[in-house]
């Protein structure tokens, strides 16, 4: 083995990588974490992601890619389960780690752990194998919770206590945290007290491969599309997504002729939420210019991007925000607010506008100076998709093999 290769175990104990995504646990997270470990793997590295059984069809093992492979543990019964649900059964997950681990004599220099229940689970494995444990949260319980005081939103949606007292104590365990933003860096001081000095600021990234610039016309010819004007959403079907907002945008646009919304995200457990928008649309009189896809295979989203007009990220909170990376990547201008990274990836007036917040008539504004500019031709496309192209999977796992090398520097007595 390469000196210079890392081993890395991936721990993504409640969402799947390869599971469908737009549904109400499956996101931006699990792209993250699918091509980071890709990326890292063509880069030399060996990675293991492990996550739970979701199905009973699922495979113990699945090659994603060069040195990569998604391994299946069996963690209460083989079925889709709740996010919190599955913390009673961790001890399940990290005891199926290690049988497997040894069964197969495996040994890896560190642990990547995403999300505070799989970060749980690697403060064990941590303790059990004397490596080091880098951790990513990808959103904070602490954040969730003060943006659904500020919104009113129902008491339903917040956050658990469990998990806002098990990411503060989480912090201060694991040996390194990746955060995407500064801002998410920040919100790790302010909340939890986390040492400015473990935190690093990686951004995510976008696979430049697969969205790219297409002829606006094919894709919309692919896609079954009209000549309507098209706003996109993409994302799951959530109060923090702000879709209702989105939706009452579109009611200040009467006045654009053949303006239709595609809402893209969705699954069985978002019917109620669905309902509900719909509902809403019909309130306003709206519900022919709005319509719910529901899922879509990631590889069909570059066609939605480069068939729509504009892409709308309408937030209350992104720790990131990979819709943008991806609209911008497919030379599609994005209306977005001040959440996340929009700020630093989106070029007011040049690839979209950034919001303070997602205020209808805010919203409406922004939508409808894009949609007064010329038709963006393939030229102007490329030109918009060229202001990401830092933002390349192979950049980010760059940095992120800089923070591992770093990480095992300076813990050499948590080597075996």
């Amino acid at each position: 083995m390469p000196a210079s290769q890392l081993r890395v175990a991936m721990l993504s104990a409640h969402s799947c990588p390869v599971g469908k995504l737009g549904t109400k646990d499956t996101g931006g997270m699990s792209v993250y974490i699918r091509e980071i470990a890709c990326e890292l793997g063509k880069q030399g590295h060996l990675v293991d992601v492990y996550t739970r059984v979701h199905d009973p069809k699922d495979r113990q093992i699945y090659e994603l890619n060069q040195n990569a492979r998604l391994i299946h543990l069996k963690a209460g019964e083989d079925e889709e389960i709740r996010k919190l649900a599955l913390y009673s059964h961790l001890p399940d997950f990290v005891g199926s780690l290690e049988d497997f681990r040894k069964q197969n004599a495996l040994r890896y220099d560190l642990i990547f752990s995403h999300y505070w229940l799989s970060a749980l689970a690697g403060t064990y494995l941590q303790e059990w194998w004397h490596v080091p444990h880098i951790t990513m949260f990808h959103t904070l319980g602490a954040v969730k919770n003060t943006i659904n005081e500020k919104v009113s939103l129902p008491p339903g949606d917040a956050e658990p206590e469990l998990r806002i007292e098990t990411e503060r104590s989480l912090v201060h365990k694991c040996h390194h945290i990746v955060a995407p933003t500064e801002r998410e860096k920040e919100a790790f001081i302010r909340h939890y007290r986390a040492s400015s000095e473990k935190i690093s600021v990686v951004p995510c990234g976008v696979n430049l491969e697969q969205f790219k610039v297409l002829d606006k016309a094919q894709a919309r010819r692919y896609l079954g599309l009209d000549n309507d004007m098209i706003i996109l959403f993409v994302g799951r079907i959530d109060r923090l997504k702000g879709i209702d907002k989105l939706i009452e945008a579109l009611s200040y646009l009467r006045h654009i002729p053949r303006l239709r919304l595609l809402v893209i995200g969705g699954g069985e457990r978002s019917q109620h939420e669905i309902e509900q928008l719909q509902e809403l649309a019909f309130n306003l009189r709206i519900q022919d210019s709005v319509a719910f896809l529901g899922l879509v295979k990631h590889e069909q989203l570059p066609y939605f991007y480069n068939a729509a007009d504009a892409c709308v990220i309408p937030s209350y909170y992104e720790s990131f925000g990979l819709v943008a990376l991806e609209s911008l990547a497919c030379g599609t201008p994005v209306v977005a607010t001040d959440v996340g990274n929009h700020k630093s990836v989106v070029r007011p007036g040049k690839t979209g506008y950034v919001i303070r917040d997602n205020a209808p008539h805010r919203l409406a504004q922004k939508i409808a100076l894009l949609l007064s500019r010329p038709d963006t031709d393939t030229r102007s496309a490329q030109l918009i998709r060229a202001t990401v192209s830092e933002f390349s999977w192979s950049n980010i796992a760059e940095a992120i093999t800089r923070d591992c090398r770093l990480v095992l520097a300076n813990h050499p007595n948590l080597v075996s």
